[in-house]
């Protein structure tokens, strides 16, 4: 079933899998701010009952990244060129970036688990896409790279903090201050692929990966994504006290005494 199919995005949904594709390979699904706000929609019409969200792009590149037709002159027709965004107050500045977040918070949502599968290149905003994800599955081919800096901008599309927590600051910095490439050898060896797969594979074992995780009650895995997302913030002892209180609830709702 196809719930959306606009701007280069396509939402389908298979029972409690939904799928978003990134469907421009012909520019490499080069990103833009139609795309950012198709991708957040799908996002708001994702079924509450979907339990895997796994997101692809189209071609030989998950997502080459930012269109460069942002940074001419002209911009993208009806939007406002970054270069007129530049000349405006900080506060509209600011809040148009922050639109252009949603289009990478929804997937961290504790109701679902995201997977990304990423074939080819995944630059600069593709590579931000694919950290806005739980799961990398990669296919032997990828690369990574944060471009930003070496354009004089900062990665801002949600992509560093996930990158420190599953890399490290130093690492991080050095990726991100370089701007090179990170093959998919390395981004499993460092933590940034979960598993990387030849080319032919990818689809395969995405799928494997989201049955597997489909076969696990859906409560409890809620419950632990939860607990593992703020463990970060969390002392070990808040910690202790946040794996109490979830047992308890998963306790009593095993028992038939959930609220």
């Amino acid at each position: 079933m196809t719930l959306l199919d606009k701007d280069g995005v396509r939402l389908t949904v298979d029972d409690v899998i939904a799928t978003v594709t990134l469907a421009g390979p012909a520019k490499r699904n080069a990103q833009s701010p139609a795309m950012w706000r198709a991708l957040a929609e799908a996002g708001s019409l994702v079924p509450g009952d979907v339990r895997i969200v796994v997101l692809r792009g189209e071609g030989k590149s998950f997502s080459a990244g930012l269109d460069r037709q942002a940074f001419t002159p002209e911009g993208f027709d009806g939007e406002p060129s970054f270069l007129d965004m530049a000349r405006g107050p900080d506060s509209e500045l600011d809040a148009t970036i922050a639109e252009y977040q949603e289009a990478f918070t929804w997937w961290r949502r504790n109701d679902v688990v995201s997977i990304a599968a990423v074939q080819g290149h995944a630059i600069g905003a593709g590579f931000q896409l694919a950290l806005a994800c739980d799961l990398r599955v990669c296919a032997d081919d990828a690369q990574f790279a944060m471009r930003e800096t070496s354009l004089g901008l900062v990665p801002d599309l949600t992509g560093t903090h996930p990158l420190v927590a599953l890399v490290g600051y130093a690492r991080a910095l050095e990726i991100c201050a370089t701007g090179r490439f990170v093959h998919a050898d390395e981004a499993e060896r460092i933590g940034l692929a979960n598993l990387v797969v030849p080319a032919a594979d990818l689809d395969g074992a995405v799928a494997d990966l989201a049955g597997a995780l489909v076969a696990a009650p859906r409560d409890a895995v809620i419950e632990t994504k939860a607990l593992l997302r703020g463990a970060a913030s969390r002392t070990y002892e808040e910690q202790r006290a946040a794996e109490r209180a979830a047992q308890a609830r998963r306790l009593r709702d095993l028992a038939g005494l959930g609220e």
